[in-house]
């Protein structure tokens, strides 16, 4: 996989039911970007199943340093979060939340009846998710006279440069996210660029 890409999930999913024993294991998957939605669908999903014993869950966040946590949410010591943080891994995507939640059916799994029911639980729900693959990508502030935008334009469109804000009037203002592997060269040439001022955001 080339250094600038990366797998996430386009929306949230829920996998099938796993079984053991009685104990109903439900996977959920989101994607999220910071703690604080990880925090509302975690209060959103407690609302809605109230009556399960546990919502173990682990996420992981971030594209080139990533932040994770896996919690066991009272089951025995990593015996849930951490098997669902497995699945995180193996499937290699980031900007996710994982929620596993568990009815409990009366019967006492044991350590290795509870670590493969939420790796499964979470192998299921990622199995429902429709997995996107996208690009790391550096932004960039493109400031120049107005006489100089078609050329501006020519460069941005041979390059594949997405722009994602800007301000045209007769000194212009655009900011451009750049895939991470061709940021260098866009940098460079509108760095030798004569009229044009370009800064990393």
């Amino acid at each position: 996989m080339e250094n600038d890409l990366y797998k996430t999930i386009l929306k949230p999913a829920k996998g099938e039911l796993f079984k053991d024993k009685n104990s109903k294991f439900y996977g959920f998957t989101y994607p999220v970007t910071n703690e604080a939605q990880i925090k509302q669908h975690l209060e959103d999903l407690k609302k809605e199943h109230y009556s399960a014993r546990h919502w173990c869950y682990a996420y992981q966040i971030g594209t080139e340093t990533m932040q994770y946590r896996a919690n066991d949410d009272g089951e025995p010591n990593n015996s849930a979060g951490m098997p669902i943080y497995g699945q995180i891994q193996s499937f290699e995507v980031t900007n996710i939340l994982i929620v596993v939640v568990r009815y409990y059916g009366g019967v006492k799994l044991g350590v290795g009846g509870l670590i493969n029911a939420y790796r499964t639980g979470a192998q299921f729900a990622l199995e429902a998710s429709k997995i996107v693959e996208r690009t790391i990508n550096k932004n960039f502030q493109l400031q120049f006279e107005y006489k100089n935008m078609s050329k501006v334009m020519r460069i941005l469109k041979e390059n594949d440069v997405e722009i994602t804000n800007q301000t045209l009037e007769l000194n212009c203002l655009l900011e451009i996210s750049v895939r991470k592997s061709n940021s260098s060269k866009v940098f460079e040439l509108f760095n030798q660029f004569f009229g044009v001022e370009i800064k990393e955001l």
